[in-house]
Order: C-alpha cells, then sequence, then structure tokens
C-alpha cells in the first residue's frame, strides 16, 4: 500500500513540474521575437499548442486528485498537535527573475572520508532507539525532540490527525483472516471502496478495534500550483534518503528511559503518505521549517504501542523456564492467541538464552515481545549456539534482551564473564571451549614450528644455491683471469722479441689512462674521472710520425676540448711567416686578435702556413668515450673496467687498430687491464697485476730499492701491529740519533695522502738521549749496551708521543692520528726517518722499462711541492739538484732490479738529496717508486710537442732547436746562431681553484691574451695549458717554458698570481693551490739567487787564482 502511495505521489509531483514548466515556456515565448532572413516568426501557432497541452494535463491532474482522495488511509497517532500550525503561503518574487545559482553537476564536490564515517556512524545510532545518543542525535539531525514517557500518565490518549476521508486506527492484533501472512494487508477493490463500511465488516476486512464513526474534517488551504518549486524540489531531495532506511532495532540501553523514548518515536516516526501533490508541497514546507521526519521501511508491521510505562501483559520468567499456569502468563496468552504459534518460537528463543546464562529472574513485557516476534528480525540460524556472547551474534541477544522489563540486570548478568559456563550446559560448552583453545594453541604452535622450518629450509636452500652459483662465477671468473694472463704471457713475449721492429715501424698506442686502485680508495677520491684525465699530455706522441694516438677518455669531453687539443697539436713550432706570440683558445677561428692562433694562420702576411706534418699530427690521434660512462656514474669505476663494459667502443678501436702494430699502455694496471688487452688482441705494455699489487706498495718499493743496492732511508717495512710499530721505531731512533723526523706511510695510498709525521724534538727526553749519544762514539753506539737506557726511555714514551704530537699529512682523509692509525695497522704500512738536513730537494725520474730489457729516462726534475712538503704539486724540468751520472747510474739499478722482478713498462721513481751535516757530502735516497704513467711525464710529452726539442736526462739537458733564420739575415754578415738551445720548464699537472668552474675557457683564455700569459712559437718559450674536462673546469695544467730555471719560475709564478687575481674577489677567495705553489717557487728562487751567487763567487776567486798563477810563470 505504502509503495503505490509513493509512486502516486511521484506522479502528482511529474503532472505539477510539466504544468510549471509548460507556463514557464508560454510566458518565456511573450517575450522573445525570432527573426529568419528578415522576417519575424508567428509564434501564434506555439501559444496555442501550449494551451491544449496545459489543458490537457490539468484535467488528467483533477482526475488523478480524485482518485488518490477515494483511497482508504491510515494515519497514526500525533502528539502535540497544537505545536504545529499551519502556515498560510506567503507572496515571493518570481524565481524568473533570480539567476540559478545551483552547481553543475562537473562542479558538484563529494564528502570527505571523515564526514562520510560520521554520517554511517549516525545512522548506525539512528537505527538503535535504546542507544543513550539516539535521543539526542534524533533532536539535533532531524529537529524530533523525542518525549520522555516516564513523565507522561497512563490516561493520556493519543491525539488523530484530521485528514479527508475515512480513518482505522493502528492495530495491535492482526486479523483473523489475514493471521497467515502479517506482512501483507489485502487490497481493497473498487467496488469494495464504493460499498461502505458494511461491506467490509461484512467480509471481515475491517478489524474490530477499528473506528467505523466518520470524523470531522477540517478544511485547510491547498494550492496545487506553488510558487516556490525550487523549494519543493529541495524537500524532495531530502526525502529521498528517508524512504530507504531501515527499521530501527533495539540494542543495548544502560537506562528504561531509552525504552520508552524508542515507544514513543514508533509512534511519531509513523506517518500516512499525503493525498496528493498539494498535501505533499504544503507538509515539505512545514519540514522544512520544522523537524525531518523518518519513514520506516515498512511502517505496516509496526504495532499501535501503548503510550503507558507499565505493560498490561508482562509476565515473568524464572531461572528460564516460564510457568504455564502463572495467572500474568495465561492473560498473556489469552490475549495473543490468534499469533501464538509465532510468539511461541520467540519465547523458546528467550527462554533457552535464560537457562544458557543462568538467570533466575526476568520480567518479559509482552507487547515489545509480540513487536519482536511481528518484526521478524531475529537470526535464529545463530540463536541457538553455545558461545559467550549469546549464542555467536550478539545482535539476536540485544533483540531478545530489549522484551525484558529488567534488561539492565539482565544484560549485566549475560555479559559477565564466565556467566555461560554456570547455566545449562555450561560444562560442556567450557569443555568445548578448552578444547577449542587448545586445538587452536597446538595448531598455531604447530603452525609456527613448520612455518620456522620452511623459512629454514628456503634460506639454506637459496643459501646454497647462491653458494653454488658463486663458486660456478668463481670458476669462471679465475678461468677467464687464467687465460687472460696467459695470453698477456704470450703477447708480451712477442712484444719483447719485436720490440726494436715495433719501434722503428708504424705503430699505434692506445691510451687508456686507468687507475685501478682498491674500491675503498676510489670512492675516497674527490673527482675520481677527472683525476684519471689529467694525463691527455699523451696525446702527443704524435710528434713521432710513425705513431698513431688512440686515447680513451674518462670523462664526456666537450667541442671546446676537442677544438682546442686539434689546433694545439696542429701548432708547428718555428714555421716561418707564424705568429710571433699565440695563445691557444678552445673558440679561435683563426683571427689574429694581438695573441691569437689556430689552424689557419692569418698574421703576418696573412697566408695559410700550416705545414704537412701539423696537419698529419691532427688526423693521427683520436679521442673515444666508454658507452658504459652514462650507465656507472656514482661507481667510480677505473677507466678499464668501464671499457670492459663498452662492446661497441671496444669494436670501434678493434676497427682502428686492424692490420696495424699496436700496443696498449695503461695507468695503475687491474685486472681488467688485462681483460681489455684480452678482448683487442694487443700486448700490454706494463707489468702483471699481481705483480705491480706487489710491489707498488712502500714495502714493495723498499724491497726492490734494497735489491738494487741504493741507499736508502733509515726504517722498516711491513709493519702491521701496535707494539711492532713501538719496538721498531724504538730501535731506529736509537739507531739514528741524527734523525729529527719519522715518516709513517701507508703501503696502499697514493703521493702524500697515507703519510704522516712526528717531531723527536717533542720527546721529553731527546736532550738527555743526545747527551748519552755525544759520551759514545760512532762505533761504541753500535754497541747494544750502549743504546739501552735510551731504548728503554724511548719505549716508555713513545705510545704517548704519538698519541700527543703524530700528524697526519692530508688531514682531509685521516683528520687524526687515531684515525690514521687504525688504517696504517690494517694495510700495513714503512716507517722511515726525513732527511736530517733543512734543506731537502725531491726528484721525480720517469723510466720506461722496455721489453727486451733496456732501461731508459723519459723524465727528470725537482719537485715543487703544495701544501706540504711532502705533497708534489709540479716540477722543474730538467732537474738540477744531482749530477746526471749519479742519476743515470742509480736509475740503471732501480730499473734492472724491476726487469728480475718481471716489471716492464712506465715507472716513476722518487728521490730525496741533501748535504749530510756530518761529512757535508751529497746524499741520494730512494724514497718512492711508482708502476704506472706518471703525471710529470704527460707534462713533459707536451712540453716537448710545443717546443720539438729532445729532452736528454744523462746531461740533464732540454735541448730545443732554434729557428732557421731568414734569407734577409743569412746575407747579413752576422756570427752564426747555434742550432739548438738549452731550455727549461716548469710543470704543473694539477692546479686546482674552485673559481675556475666559473669561467668558461674562451673567456679564460681572452683574459691571458689580456694579460700577455701566451705562447712564442718562433722563440718557443711562454705558457702552454693542459684542459682536463669540460663540465667541472675546477682543475688544469699548465707549462713554462724559458732560457734559464729562473725565468720559467718567475712566469709560472706571475701567472698563477694574475689567474688568481682574475678570477677572485676579495670575499671570494675559493678553494686553491695556488698560493702553496707561489710560496715554493719564491723559496726555491731564494735558493737559486744564493747557489749562483756562490757560483759566480768560485768562478771569480778559480779566475783570480788562475791570474796569479800565470803571472808567477
Amino acid at each position: 500500500m505504502a509503495d503505490v502511495l509513493k509512486n502516486s505521489d511521484e506522479l502528482g509531483n511529474v503532472l505539477v513540474q510539466v504544468q510549471d514548466d509548460l507556463r514557464q515556456l508560454k510566458r518565456t515565448l511573450g517575450r522573445i521575437t525570432f527573426h529568419e532572413k528578415g522576417e519575424t516568426v508567428d509564434i501564434q501557432a506555439l501559444d496555442t499548442a501550449i494551451r491544449r497541452t496545459e489543458s490537457g494535463i490539468r484535467r488528467r491532474a483533477e482526475e488523478y486528485q480524485k482518485t488518490v482522495n477515494r483511497q482508504v488511509l491510515t494515519l497514526p497517532s500525533i502528539e502535540d498537535l497544537e505545536k504545529k500550525n499551519v502556515q498560510i503561503p506567503k507572496w515571493r518574487p518570481p524565481l524568473e527573475s533570480i539567476p540559478d545559482m545551483h552547481p553543475q553537476r562537473g562542479q558538484s564536490v563529494g564528502a570527505s572520508p571523515g564526514e562520510k564515517h560520521k554520517a554511517a556512524l549516525a545512522m548506525r545510532l539512528l537505527y538503535n532507539p535504546i542507544h543513550p545518543k539516539n535521543r539526542t542525535l534524533m533532536h539535533q539531525s532531524y529537529g524530533i525532540q523525542l518525549p520522555d514517557l516516564r513523565k507522561r500518565s497512563g490516561t493520556t490518549g493519543p491525539t488523530q490527525r484530521v485528514v479527508t476521508g475515512p480513518t482505522v486506527g493502528r492495530l495491535a492484533i492482526v486479523p483473523g483472516g489475514a493471521h497467515n501472512n502479517l506482512y501483507l494487508v489485502p487490497p481493497l477493490s473498487e467496488e469494495d471502496m464504493t460499498a461502505g463500511i458494511a461491506s467490509l465488516l461484512a467480509k471481515g476486512l475491517t478489524p474490530a478495534a477499528a473506528d467505523v464513526f466518520r470524523t470531522t474534517v477540517q478544511p485547510k488551504a491547498a494550492p496545487l500550483h506553488p510558487r516556490e518549486d525550487s523549494c519543493s524540489s529541495k524537500l524532495a531531495l531530502t526525502e529521498k534518503p528517508l524512504q530507504g532506511q531501515k527499521e530501527l532495532t533495539w540494542g543495548k540501553d544502560p537506562g528504561p528511559s531509552h525504552s520508552h523514548g524508542r515507544e514513543r518515536l514508533s509512534t511519531s516516526a509513523i506517518h500516512t503518505p499525503p493525498t496528493s501533490a498539494t498535501s505533499k508541497s504544503s507538509e515539505h514546507r512545514q519540514m522544512s521549517q520544522g523537524a525531518a521526519r523518518l519513514a520506516p521501511l515498512h511502517p505496516q508491521c509496526l504495532p499501535a504501542l501503548a503510550s503507558t510505562t507499565v505493560s498490561k501483559f508482562s509476565f515473568t520468567i524464572l531461572e528460564g523456564r516460564i510457568n504455564p499456569v502463572a495467572p500474568d502468563f495465561c492473560r498473556f496468552k489469552q490475549h495473543y492467541c490468534l499469533c501464538w504459534g509465532l510468539l511461541v518460537e520467540v519465547l523458546w528463543g528467550l527462554a533457552s538464552l535464560l537457562r544458557r546464562y543462568a538467570v533466575p529472574m526476568a520480567r518479559v513485557n509482552g507487547e515489545r515481545l509480540v513487536e519482536l516476534a511481528q518484526g521478524g528480525d531475529l537470526d535464529w540460524a545463530v540463536g541457538g549456539g553455545g558461545g559467550g556472547g549469546g549464542g555467536g551474534g550478539s545482535s539476536s541477544v540485544e533483540c531478545l534482551l530489549s522484551v525484558l522489563e529488567n534488561r539492565e540486570e539482565v544484560w549485566d548478568l549475560v555479559y559477565r564473564p564466565g556467566q555461560r559456563y554456570r547455566g545449562e550446559g555450561g560444562t560442556e560448552a567450557a569443555a568445548a571451549r578448552i578444547q577449542s583453545c587448545w586445538r587452536r594453541h597446538w595448531a598455531r604452535n604447530a603452525y609456527l614450528r613448520h612455518r620456522q622450518r620452511k623459512w629454514a629450509a628456503g634460506t639454506i636452500a637459496i643459501s646454497w644455491l647462491m653458494h653454488a652459483q658463486l663458486g660456478r662465477v668463481r670458476k669462471s671468473l679465475q678461468e677467464s683471469r687464467r687465460t687472460h694472463l696467459d695470453n698477456y704471457r704470450i703477447r708480451g713475449q712477442y712484444l719483447s722479441a719485436n720490440w726494436k721492429h715495433i719501434q722503428s715501424s708504424r705503430r699505434t698506442i692506445i691510451h687508456i689512462p686507468s687507475l685501478g686502485y682498491s674500491q675503498l680508495q676510489r670512492f675516497s677520491l674527490k673527482g675520481f674521472d677527472i683525476l684519471q684525465n689529467i694525463q691527455m699530455g699523451r696525446l702527443c706522441d704524435v710528434r713521432d710520425e710513425n705513431v698513431e694516438v688512440i686515447y680513451v677518455s674518462p670523462v664526456r669531453l666537450g667541442d671546446d676540448l676537442f677544438q682546442y687539443y686539434t689546433r694545439l697539436l696542429g701548432l708547428q713550432p718555428g714555421g716561418q711567416g707564424g705568429l710571433q706570440r699565440a695563445t691557444v683558445g678552445p673558440e679561435d677561428r683563426g683571427g689574429l686578435q694581438g695573441a691569437t692562433v689556430g689552424p689557419e694562420d692569418r698574421g703576418g702576411g696573412g697566408a695559410r702556413t700550416t705545414t704537412t706534418q701539423a696537419s698529419s699530427c691532427t688526423k693521427r690521434f683520436t679521442i673515444l668515450m666508454p658507452d658504459a660512462l652514462e650507465d656507472f656514474p656514482t661507481h667510480n669505476m677505473c677507466l678499464s673496467t668501464l671499457l670492459k663494459y663498452s662492446p661497441r667502443t671496444l669494436r670501434r678501436i678493434r676497427n682502428l687498430i686492424q692490420g696495424q702494430q699496436a700496443f696498449m699502455v695503461g695507468g695503475v694496471t687491474h685486472l681488467d687491464d688485462l681483460a681489455v688487452a684480452d678482448e683487442l688482441g694487443v700486448p700490454l705494455l706494463g707489468p702483471e697485476p699481481a705483480v705491480a699489487q706487489l710491489y707498488s706498495t712502500k714495502s714493495g718499493g723498499r724491497r726492490i730499492f734494497t735489491g738494487a743496492g741504493v741507499t736508502v732511508p733509515p726504517g722498516q717495512w711491513d709493519i702491521y701491529s701496535l707494539q711492532q710499530l713501538h719496538e721498531t721505531l724504538a730501535q731506529l731512533m736509537t739507531d739514528h740519533m741524527e734523525v729529527r723526523r719519522w715518516l709513517f706511510k701507508m703501503d696502499s695510498e697514493m703521493g702524500g695522502r697515507g703519510t704522516a709525521y712526528c717531531d723527536v724534538s717533542h720527546l721529553s727526553c731527546s736532550t738527555w738521549a743526545q747527551q748519552e749519544y755525544s759520551h759514545h762514539s760512532p762505533e761504541r753506539w753500535r754497541k747494544a749496551w750502549a743504546q739501552e737506557p735510551v731504548l728503554i726511555k724511548y719505549l716508555e714514551e713513545i705510545p704517548e708521543w704519538l698519541s700527543c704530537y703524530a700528524q697526519p699529512v692530508t688531514t682531509s682523509c685521516y683528520p687524526t692520528w687515531a684515525c690514521f692509525l687504525d688504517t696504517f695497522l690494517r694495510q700495513g704500512g714503512v716507517v722511515e726517518g726525513y732527511p736530517p738536513s733543512d734543506s731537502v730537494t725531491c726528484l721525480t725520474v720517469d723510466l720506461l722499462l722496455q721489453p727486451d730489457g733496456e732501461v731508459t729516462m723519459l723524465s727528470c726534475g725537482d719537485q715543487l711541492h703544495g701544501p706540504s712538503e711532502l705533497e708534489t704539486a709540479g716540477s722543474s724540468v730538467p732537474q738540477t739538484s744531482v749530477c746526471p751520472d749519479v742519476l743515470h747510474n742509480l736509475c740503471l739499478r732501480v730499473g734492472q732490479a724491476c726487469l728480475q722482478r718481471r716489471i716492464t713498462g712506465h715507472v716513476s721513481l722518487d728521490l730525496a738529496t741533501f748535504l749530510d751535516p756530518r761529512t757535508l757530502e751529497q746524499q741520494v735516497w730512494a724514497v718512492d717508486l711508482d708502476l704506472s704513467y706518471s703525471n710529470q711525464l704527460a707534462m713533459t710529452q707536451l712540453m716537448l710537442m710545443m717546443t720539438g726539442g729532445n729532452l736528454d736526462c744523462r746531461t740533464s739537458r732540454l735541448e730545443v732547436p732554434l729557428t732557421k733564420p731568414c734569407p734577409r739575415q743569412k746575407e747579413s754578415k752576422q756570427p752564426a746562431l747555434p742550432a739548438v738551445a738549452s731550455h727549461y720548464a716548469v710543470l704543473g699537472s694539477r692546479l686546482l681553484h674552485t673559481n675556475l668552474s666559473m669561467v668558461h675557457y674562451n673567456v679564460f683564455f681572452q683574459m691571458c691574451k689580456a694579460q700577455g700569459i701566451g705562447f712564442d712559437i718562433k722563440e718557443k718559450q711562454g705558457t702552454v695549458f693542459a684542459l682536463h674536462d669540460s663540465c667541472e673546469r675546477y682543475s688544469l695544467g699548465m707549462v713554462t717554458i724559458g732560457e734559464d730555471l729562473q725565468g720559467a719560475l718567475l712566469t709560472f709564478a706571475r701567472n698563477l698570481s694574475v689567474i688568481h687575481q682574475e678570477i677572485s674577489a676579495p670575499n671570494m677567495q675559493g678553494e686553491t693551490n695556488f698560493k702553496d705553489l707561489i710560496r715554493d717557487i719564491e723559496k726555491v728562487l731564494g735558493m737559486t739567487v744564493q747557489n749562483k751567487a756562490q757560483v759566480t763567487k768560485e768562478e771569480e776567486k778559480n779566475a783570480a787564482v788562475a791570474a796569479r798563477t800565470k803571472l808567477d810563470h
């Protein structure tokens, strides 16, 4: 019935809406004039059609209203009628003049998750009328103030709403004709409605409790066409969610007042749908001003509840058993005899629940029991269980307990822990619960053990598989490395047998400047890729017409660097008609511009003077970058490893060397060097990785020096424990009392990174020890009994002396002595003495250990130091500190010792020279040995390329050929100049300045032009730069060449000072080693001036002696 009425209401709304739309369309057409092709369109025909449609719809609406008014309706009891005033619709302005501000469909914003959760919680509370917050939430959300039924008297009767037509009150008992189906009311036919009440009574369709007398009909305003269209649409939207609400169920309620509130809510929530669209719209206006009402899903199933707080048909259940002869139960059974079949099932479930929980007494409200039975919301499938929650369903327990008048006491008793096991079947339920808990515990433990064993088995299996796989990989790597080593040795024999022929024929040299350090060292070096690219001077091997160079770059080079080195190698030193002074820049286009040179020299007469030899140099070198350079940007791999994983680059190198004599020159030897050489099928000019790793350490170098029979500093190698360090140092200090400083060098570090020092003057017993030493002669001091007191004293003070005064050279790597000592003892190292002199000169000699057994000196120079005397930043070539013959003899012995140990290729030897303070004789100590291509040798190649000269290390002379004089100079009667002149050069392999990165190379070279920094091609003097990379640009190399050493040093220092001033500001000096180099150069210049003055005095003295002798004769 309710569904039919609801559909009718919707049809009425449709009719009213259609009428409003037609009226609106008619009003709009009256104000608009249409024009089409210059003619006015007559809309009279449209107006006539609209009027005809409107009259037809009005007629259908009146017929629909008559049909609805003839239906028999049922009204609930309405309370507080005096508070509901009928409001007459007031005039409002037409809605056509108000713009529609409703949001569009696409602009609607959905509720947030929090609002959705809050709305769901509110609906659950509304469905539970006995909840403490139900009454408050109804008042806040819908404006419905549920009354407190405890304050109402028992004589107050419900008031009826005045409606048009007959009324029938709600029934407490279903009629006998429909007791088989409590949920459906027999529909009334048209004949039944026209026949009247007598016919209904005769057919048994009207219950006995129905009021058959007509009630007065109160007139009220009923507008059919309200003007508040938008208001009615809003009310229609608000009613839709109310139509889908479920019937409220009973829940846990701590107080009896909520129970009566639930009864009151059931009465007031049941309302009759309106009889027409007019009444519905008027009620909607009342709802918008007052409170919205909740409509249950099945209003016909809810009985009319009494308004009193005491039930007329309540009875008592004692200990879960119903006394069938009790007067109250008999009265209840007699009154509800028509639906007793359904009530028996509910009573059986309630009694069973009370017995299972051993409830001593329960007072049942008969009306609630009947209402619960007719509602049909009990879940009997779970109601018969035996759990601690009332049969396994808390909702069923709540429903059953809601019919009790003393449900609070029963509720507390039922939900008391362990109460289930005190009632009927409690022992069996407890046993079942204990057994289920034990079985769950046992199964859980068994499952955990199974899962743990399964995990352990999986871990063991995976570990074994990984171990087996690693074993196979190790075997495969060992086989491949053994193959690489065998092929290396075979190709090495071929290289040694044909070395003379290869050196005299056309050949290709593959330069791979790889630094095969350990992974820990590679990650500790800042800018490792740029550090590998410092030796771009290797390209200058193309100065030999028979040599082609393939250079593999570890960094991505830009076009500026390609262009720079192309033009640098294309210069022809001493070419006639060329520029007298030149600065080579990457952006040079060949114009003169004061001091610029390019491949096409337009200075002088503007003729192109590039020779065939110069142009061939640019065609005989190739620069390649590995494919894997971008694939491993942060792994700090050495260059040979990157090249190993670059198949396209390897394939290109094979194509370039196909059919030619070729060999590979690396850097610090690595295992992947052998793999690359084997992949390319060329010999490697260098030692085996295992041999290089053994003898490239500080301890290995001292072994070679000892085997070569050269002088080494006092010291001891292979130190791996702290006690060994203390005992060795004490013995060395006792044996060599003249040494004032002791050095500690790590085996595996390069340069000055792994070096620390400590001065003997900080020892508290040093003065006493010197006195003890002076009491004995040098021969007696070698006796153990003479050294014993000093040795014991040293052993006592050395630990504290080292911890307090030992200082690492490079604090950026090892900030404290403790940190340095930990790495020193883990890697092993050397303790050696520093030369006992205030004036110590260090020099570096580069040797080529040829595969055929010959030793060649390629470069020799005096070192220039950086921040510390133990760090090298550059050198002056050739060396002037040691007698060339002595130096050559020493280098030959070291070279032969290396060849005996199967070391070939390029070797760098570090020496220290000083005057012995006791004998005033010059001493030369072999300090360090590097088995790699050095930075000094790369810069020497650049120097020789620019000067076209030859470095004779046997005589320590840099011989530079002079430019041939022009024909006019030949005709003049000037004396002939020598064909070769002696020059000096200062090399700076790695000049660091962070401000250089802010200056592009073209700007840098323009700045050098403006400051007069450049190279004179004719005189073969000046400055040449070596660029390292295109991105970072914080480091570069520099070579200055002059006629004498003093001039070259002054030019180098001036260039550093000018560059620093140009790229630095007072508040932004940057990090640089320029100042340290300038300071060291000034010190060298002072010594040079002193030596020159001393040489001049000696020459004058010798000349005076010779003149006196001549006069005597």
